[in-house]
């Protein structure tokens, strides 16, 4: 309070993790592909990058029951400048985890049409927001606060609060696949829910 007489801004940048798992998480991966096209061609306009978190955050909350684990983290700053370089390590640490194979055995002359479905599926959702959100700022290693947090993601963005989104995903496309060797190399900071 104190700080808003002052005239500062609170920023917050906060990451959640969210592993899904199950034969029909798949599904998931057409929602988040279809998100990353138009907030590519909106060419980051934040309102549109707020549509498409809405629409990742609502088929979440749809699919909670194959949540298996999920990790957040954030901070707190009062200067812009450092709230974006957070933003950039977080968009950064996330990319790296960007991994997924394709199957080493596929090839184009296969007859087969079928490709393999993957049972793993972990979204990483980086937002920055001014004020403050008790949802988001939490430990979020249970079910019930995850779904508040991602109730809360969404009612941010119809409040304008949002400065940055950011989604990763992996695997990044139908027909990838995310082992759970790979889910443990990749992501050791995921708790089970």
């Amino acid at each position: 309070m104190f700080n808003k007489m002052m005239g500062r801004t609170r920023y917050v940048v906060c990451r959640i993790m969210l592993h899904l798992s199950g034969s029909e998480v798949a599904p998931i991966l057409g929602v988040l592909n279809r998100s990353a096209r138009e907030a590519i061609d909106a060419e980051g306009d934040i309102e549109v990058m707020g549509e498409q978190l809405v629409a990742i955050c609502e088929t979440l909350l749809q699919y909670d029951e194959y949540w298996m684990s999920a990790a957040n983290e954030g901070d707190v700053f009062w200067e812009e400048g450092e709230a974006g370089d957070y933003v950039q390590e977080l968009f950064t640490d996330s990319a790296q985890r960007y991994l997924s194979e394709p199957p080493e055995n596929y090839s184009d002359a296969d007859a087969s049409f079928s490709v393999p479905v993957t049972r793993n599926v972990v979204v990483m959702i980086t937002v920055a927001y001014e004020g403050e959100v008790a949802e988001l700022e939490d430990d979020l290693s249970n079910i019930a606060a995850l779904q508040e947090a991602l109730k809360a993601l969404i009612n941010l963005h119809y409040k304008h609060k949002i400065r940055a989104v950011q989604v990763h995903f992996s695997p990044a496309q139908l027909g990838d696949e995310l082992t759970n060797d790979q889910l443990l190399q990749h992501y050791p900071d995921l708790i089970p829910l």
